[in-house]
């Protein structure tokens, strides 16, 4: 579950980045597994919504917002659930 008291406030202006991402012109389930899926597909389908990534003008705010409230689920900033989940031990040692 995601960490919502990590959540910026209700400030549009926090929230305007999210305007310009490429993932806009994507259906979510490019980015969200569906329940179950793993092997072959679930890596292409992560690899699709990478791709997206890649591309974005807002990689680096999309991936920071993840980041801070901890996003359980999908493919936020070109990074998988796992990957942001091996990061936050190391966000954490620095932060401490």
């Amino acid at each position: 579950m995601a960490e919502i008291s990590r959540l910026p406030g209700p400030q549009a202006d926090r929230w305007d980045w999210q305007y310009e991402g490429a993932c806009r012109a994507t259906g979510p389930e490019t980015f969200f597994h569906p329940e179950g899926e793993r092997g072959a597909r679930r890596r292409a389908r992560d690899a699709a919504a990478k791709l997206v990534c890649s591309g974005c003008p807002v990689l680096e705010q999309c991936r920071e917002h993840a980041l801070a409230v901890r996003e359980p689920y999908g493919v936020w900033g070109g990074m998988t659930e796992d990957e942001r989940e091996a990061c936050y031990p190391r966000r954490d040692e620095l932060a401490s």
